[in-house]
């Protein structure tokens, strides 16, 4: 776990300072490096897809989700602005009514489907991350694939500011670990707005369930047909948490039919348990001593304030704020 002693633990919002580096780093900031973050595309895609799919649903007409889903998905990543010609075409080429068609792409077009997320708190949420970073003046972030986009932002935003104004800021660098991309359970990327992760938290019986219904090789519709585990999400997760013989049995055993789908997920469920039980054990222990961990977190809070309250001057001096 992370030590106190050696780690500063602090709550975010209870930093003001945070606040107001990306008040400032947003007058900075191009309206099309926000458009082109791949997490705010990729969460209006997702919006997207399922309102297709789910009106689809809703006319007894059946396609193949993931055809579906790689049709919104090219139309929505062919060009820079959704395309719409090109997602009507893909619809009417699966044999779907053209003015079915037409009605899901006006209500695409004119409808309230992904506005929920263009607000500014959301479209301008990457400003106070890189502030989050940039205020600590951090060499090397740990994060996964999936942020390096927000890196980059961040070190954009650093020299942007330090060409500007004085060389206030450090570009960060991203840091990666051995398994830097999981994917969640079901096989889009992990997010709690997504409602499939796996969380350090889970019981037992909550990760069991979870691990059973994790989405696999689609092709693979019976135990008898071999599978293709260089596809399939639970072996990804077993490169990182079963030993090696075991995945090699795992693999061979599921490329000839040998194991099925249900008997690979329980082996990965055991297996993750196994890696989750001490951290359940060392939060039962915490959660006994609340006035520790409060203290703990008073205590960062005013270390991490100390260093924030110092940027904010070097920056406000910069940019001739002085208030």
């Amino acid at each position: 776990g992370i030590d106190p002693s050696k780690s500063t633990i602090f709550v975010q919002s209870a930093i003001k300072e945070h606040a107001e580096l990306s008040l400032l780093l947003g007058m900075l900031t191009p309206k099309s490096w926000l458009e082109l973050n791949p997490s705010y595309k990729d969460l209006k895609f997702n919006l997207f897809f399922q309102y297709v799919r789910d009106f689809l649903l809703g006319k007894s007409i059946k396609v193949e989700e993931d055809t579906l889903r790689q049709i919104v998905h090219d139309s929505f990543y062919h060009k820079r602005e959704v395309d719409f010609e090109y997602l009507e075409k893909g619809l009417v080429d699966l044999s779907i009514d053209a003015n079915l068609v037409k009605e899901i792409v006006f209500n695409l077009k004119e409808g309230d489907i992904g506005k929920d997320i263009d607000t500014f708190g959301f479209f301008g949420y990457p400003v106070l991350m890189a502030a989050d970073i940039l205020i600590y003046k951090a060499e090397a972030v740990p994060v996964g694939e999936d942020q390096l986009p927000h890196i980059e932002i961040s070190r954009e935003l650093a020299r942007r500011f330090n060409h500007l104004y004085k060389p206030v800021f450090v570009e960060p660098k991203a840091l990666l670990t051995e398994s830097p991309k999981l994917l969640g359970i079901d096989g889009r990327k992990m997010s709690k707005s997504y409602g499939n992760t796996i969380a350090l938290s889970e019981t037992e019986e909550e990760l069991n369930k979870k691990v059973l219904s994790m989405k696999t090789d689609t092709q693979r519709i019976k135990k008898s047909i071999p599978g293709r585990p260089e596809v399939c999400n639970v072996y990804t997760y077993h490169n990182y948490f079963t030993d090696s013989q075991t995945v090699k049995d795992i693999y061979q055993k599921c490329t000839t039919a040998e194991i099925g789908c249900i008997e690979c997920k329980k082996i990965l469920a055991e297996n993750l348990n196994r890696f989750l039980n001490p951290i359940r054990e060392k939060r039962k222990e915490l959660e006994k001593d609340r006035q520790f961990l409060d203290k703990v977190i008073l205590e960062g809070n005013e270390k991490a304030r100390e260093v924030a309250s110092k940027t904010m001057k070097e920056v406000r001096e910069s940019m001739g704020v002085m208030f």
